[in-house]
């Protein structure tokens, strides 16, 4: 009798799931892979495909009025949520098929139940009451929404997981938080036509982004009819007899609304997989604590994606996914790079970023040059929009540098992930003044610009 019965166990068919169990399988190992809800994750079912298909329904509203300024005479546009919402999902159901075909193709064993681990090589499946013994252990549960911290009333809200299918689209909604998933939301929903109210506890929107770039944001999402309750909680939830959900805040008038989106964080999905019993160390918030390799401190169990906690993102769940199965079955090991990850927000106007900050410059007391430019696209000076692009970059003005470049404006998300390759290759500005500019593009802005406003120290 062998001693294993497959080489490696996944828990969690999301996107660093399926990339693990796939190369891995690729590399000789017998592989199987569990998964409780529906194949594909977070991002495919109800996370970044969805929402973007979201994004790109919303902003429809804008080239329609943006339309008459170019000549076209549309009408009066009409806006239909089941519409959307039923395509989306047929979306998302043909893509949870090929990553369920990618896996079969791959010769991976599929069971689509719950799984725990009961010992640092042992896997019980809940439905079956089958226990497998694996050489190796990969957990890769994901996160979930959190009301962070819970109030009287929280469960009167919905989170991310549950808004791509409300029934009807709301008059009114408030939206709970300050972060992407908040914004994107609340950006997403008032071009949709919904009277939305953002409420969050800091003074301002997105922690963790370059100071200029949220000031702009959040200027941008007033002007675009969002109203704005910052520096603001929520002491509790109230349900109405007409079905208005009343929001009661620690400062200021209650707010109504038909639907309240709670968007105020996410943890790790860890609780009850057995973790801590097979000795696995967790974190504060229930993430699994792991080494460069993504390995336990129980060797033979290891984790990738959010329910690490490192840096939550889908590409980086993958990569994380396929430096595990390369390193563990295919005699070839490396780890994966989190300094430097591009990143996007999904609102309207769009932000794209990559590397440092330029207050996470500062604080690492560099002499810095910050070069920066604002100015209206091309397309607005025909349409009449009010719109404007903004972009930055932070550049050591020892070294020359590029450290961080960010951009706020149409299409930042695809302009960011460009220069994020010559931002990890070690640009400096020297490299970006001799690029020759694409014109006319908004993007050809990143290489013209030639001075520096005052030294930000």
């Amino acid at each position: 009798m062998a001693e294993f019965d497959v080489d490696l166990f996944v828990i969690g068919a999301g996107s660093g799931g399926t990339r693990a169990a796939r190369i891995a399988a690729g590399h000789g190992a017998r592989v199987m892979i569990a998964e409780e809800d529906r194949i594909g994750g977070t991002c495919v079912i109800r996370g970044c495909v969805p929402k973007k298909l979201f994004v790109y329904a919303s902003r429809f509203a804008d080239e329609f009025e943006d339309a008459t300024g170019f000549g076209w005479s549309v009408g009066k546009p009409e806006f239909d949520w089941p519409t959307l919402r039923d395509a989306v999902a047929g979306e998302v159901t043909r893509l949870s098929g090929l990553y369920r075909k990618g896996l079969d193709g791959a010769g991976v064993e599929i069971r689509e139940e719950r799984a725990v681990v009961t010992a640092p090589h042992e896997v019980r499946l809940l439905k079956s009451g089958q226990t497998i013994r694996a050489r190796h252990i990969l957990v890769a549960t994901g996160g979930h929404p959190a009301f962070d911290p819970p109030i009287p009333g929280g469960e009167l809200g919905i989170s991310s997981n549950e808004v791509f299918h409300l029934p009807s689209l709301p008059g009114r909604m408030l939206v709970i938080g300050g972060g992407y998933i908040a914004l994107e939301f609340a950006s997403v929903f008032a071009r949709l036509g919904v009277a939305v109210t953002l409420l969050h506890r800091g003074d301002n929107v997105l922690r963790g982004f370059d100071e200029d770039l949220r000031t702009r944001l959040r200027d941008a999402l007033g002007h675009a009819g969002i109203t704005l309750r910052l520096g603001c909680t929520v002491d509790r939830i109230e349900l109405l007899p007409d079905g208005t959900r009343r929001a009661h805040c620690a400062h200021g008038a209650p707010i109504d609304a038909d639907v309240v989106l709670v968007a105020t964080g996410r943890r790790p999905n860890t609780a009850g997989l057995g973790l801590e019993a097979a000795g696995v160390k967790l974190g504060p918030i229930g993430q699994v604590l792991v080494d460069a390799g993504s390995l336990s401190n129980v060797r033979s169990i290891a984790a990738v994606g959010d329910v690490t906690d490192r840096v939550n993102l889908t590409p980086v769940a993958i990569r994380e996914g396929h430096a595990f199965a390369d390193s563990t079955f295919g005699g070839k090991p490396w780890t994966v790079d989190h300094a430097l990850v591009a990143s996007a927000v999904f609102t309207t106007p769009e932000l794209g970023s990559v590397g440092l900050t330029e207050q996470q410059a500062l604080a690492t007391g560099r002499e810095l040059r910050i070069f920066e430019t604002g100015f209206r696209p091309m397309k607005a000076t025909i349409s009449g929009r009010d719109e404007r692009i903004y972009m930055k970059l932070v550049v050591d003005a020892e070294t020359d540098k590029v450290l961080g470049v960010h951009i706020l404006g149409h299409d930042a998300g695809e302009i960011i992930q460009s220069v994020a390759i010559a931002v990890t290759m070690g640009a400096t500005k020297a490299d970006f003044d001799r690029t020759v500019a694409l014109h006319p593009s908004a993007a050809e802005e990143l290489v013209t610009m030639r001075t520096p406003r005052k030294s930000a120290l």
